[in-house]
C-alpha cells in the first residue's frame, strides 16, 4: 500500500499535467522570463542570531483533517505581519491541505515577508509556477526525488532567483541534500508514513547538517517548550503551522514562542 507521501505525489503529477494543458510549459517559461531577476530572500531571513520562525498558512492536513473551518487566511497573513514572522509558508496542495495557488497569490499581495510555496514538487514546471506566483522559495522533498533530479531542481531554483528548503527525514536524505548543494535543509519531525511525530528527530540529525547550511526543524511545535527545545538542539529556524493556526491570537502565540526560544 502506498504511503500518504506517495499518494499525494501521485495526485501532484495529475495536477501538473492538467496545469500544463492550461498553460503550456513554453508559455510559462516565456512569461517568467519577462520578470525581473531578484535576489533570494528566504534564506537570508532565516540567518543570524536567535531562532527564526516560518509561520504557516494551511486549512487542513492529512494527519489532522480540517484545522481551521472558517480559514480567515487574509487575517492570518496580516497577523503574521504584525507578529514579525521571519517568513511565511503557504500551502498550495488542494486535496489534502485544501490550499490553492489563488490563496498563495492573495497572501503574497498582503505581505512583504519572504514566502515559500509549500507543495509537493514532482516536476520542474512547479518551480517555474512558484516564480510566477511571487514565491521566494519552494519546498523540495528528498523522499520524492532522486539525487540527480534534486541537483537539477536546485540549479533551476538558483537560476530563477529562488531559495529551496530541502526536506529530509533521515541521515541518508541529509547526505543526499548536502551532496546536491542544498543551502537550507529541513528535518521533518513527522513520519509521513504513519503521521507519528518525534521532536527529537531534528536534534538527533543536527550534527549531520554541514557547517554553513541553514537548519530548519519542521513539524511538531505544539507550544513554547517545543520551540525552546529545538533552539537548544541547534535549529536556525522552525516551521510552525497547526499551533499558530489554532491560536486565538497568532501575534501573542508567536511572541510566546520567541520568548521561550531565547
Amino acid at each position: 500500500m502506498a504511503n500518504i507521501l506517495e499518494t499525494i505525489a501521485a495526485h501532484a503529477r495529475v495536477r501538473v499535467e492538467a496545469d500544463k494543458k492550461t498553460l503550456p510549459p513554453e508559455d510559462l517559461m516565456r512569461i517568467v522570463g519577462r520578470i525581473h531577476g531578484t535576489e533570494p530572500r528566504f534564506g537570508a531571513a532565516l540567518a543570524g542570531d536567535g531562532l527564526r520562525f516560518i509561520c504557516e498558512i494551511k486549512k487542513a492536513s492529512p494527519s489532522k483533517g480540517v484545522i481551521s473551518e472558517d480559514f480567515p487566511y487574509r487575517d492570518i497573513a496580516r497577523a503574521y505581519d504584525r507578529a514579525g514572522a521571519d517568513a511565511v509558508s503557504c500551502l498550495t496542495e488542494p486535496k489534502w491541505f485544501l490550499g490553492s495557488d489563488d490563496i498563495f497569490e492573495e497572501v503574497r499581495a498582503l505581505t512583504d515577508r519572504p514566502m515559500i510555496r509549500k507543495d509537493f514538487v514532482v516536476d520542474e514546471y512547479q518551480i517555474w509556477q512558484a516564480r510566477l506566483m511571487g514565491a521566494d522559495a519552494v519546498l523540495l522533498i528528498c523522499a520524492l526525488l532522486d539525487a540527480e533530479t534534486l541537483e537539477r531542481y536546485l540549479e533551476l531554483c538558483a537560476a530563477l532567483g529562488l531559495d529551496a528548503l530541502v526536506e529530509a527525514h533521515d541521515e541518508a536524505e541529509i547526505d543526499m541534500a548536502a551532496a546536491a548543494g542544498a543551502k537550507i535543509i529541513g528535518v521533518n519531525n513527522r513520519n509521513l508514513k504513519d503521521f507519528s511525530v518525534d521532536l527529537g528527530n531534528a536534534g538527533r540529525l543536527r550534527a549531520r547538517i554541514p557547517d554553513g547550511t541553514l537548519f530548519v526543524a519542521e513539524s511538531g511545535v505544539s507550544g513554547p517548550e517545543d520551540a525552546a527545545r529545538l533552539a537548544a538542539a541547534g535549529a536556525d529556524a522552525v516551521l510552525v503551522g497547526e499551533y499558530l493556526m489554532r491560536a486565538a491570537d497568532p501575534v501573542t502565540a508567536l511572541a510566546a514562542l520567541r520568548e521561550a526560544a531565547r
